[in-house]
């Protein structure tokens, strides 16, 4: 089978996203396009939307309402891409506050979105060594947790750590059982 009839087959022949059945074509998500689980089936309205961004239509991307819940992490991923497109429309970001994706499905639409707008945004630790997802780091000075009464203590290891995609001083990780967002300045990378 094809990927496009595979597509079909899993959204029955109409928009993941919109559930027009107006010009279906497949649509890649990078950075794992080319496959099933890499793409979506979209219209013609979106694929273009999608493809051109002076052709966005706000009110178009109303449908992502529903499309948001769907089971398919691709379909997850081009909601949240499209929702911070148009965040400034108001709506889009009460969407965002509600929207739920697995860590590695979040991890994906983030990581697109960089590669989407260019911007390389380098996380670096206290002495200047650059942090990638998955890293391990020591906390270098006692941390109070906002909102809690969690204390990140000194020489403390954070593994498996997460980059914040929009912004280079922050780094989330667990302390204390807890997933919290850390400034990489209080922070070195362990080898």
């Amino acid at each position: 089978m094809s990927l496009e009839s595979d597509l079909n087959k899993r959204s029955d022949s109409k928009c993941e996203l919109c559930t027009s059945d107006n010009g279906i074509m497949p649509f890649g998500v990078s950075p794992k396009e080319g496959s099933l689980d890499g793409s979506i089936s979209a219209c013609e309205t979106c694929n273009e939307q999608l493809n051109d961004d002076s052709k966005i239509e706000a009110n178009h991307w109303r449908c992502l309402n529903d499309s948001m819940w769907s089971t398919v992490p691709a379909v997850q991923v081009v909601a949240f891409r499209m929702l911070n497109k148009i965040k400034a429309e108001g709506w889009p970001q009460d969407l965002l506050d509600m929207m739920y994706m697995e860590e590695d499905t979040a991890a994906w639409a983030k990581a697109g979105m960089a590669v989407e707008n260019d911007e390389a945004i380098i996380h670096k630790d206290s002495n200047g060594v650059v942090l990638n997802q998955g890293d391990s780091v020591v906390v270098i000075k006692d941390l109070n947790v906002k909102g809690s009464s969690i204390v990140a203590k000194r020489g403390e290891a954070v593994r498996n750590i997460s980059l914040v995609w929009d912004n280079a001083e922050q780094i989330e990780g667990r302390v204390g059982g807890q997933q919290i967002v850390i400034l990489t300045q209080y922070v070195k990378k362990t080898s």
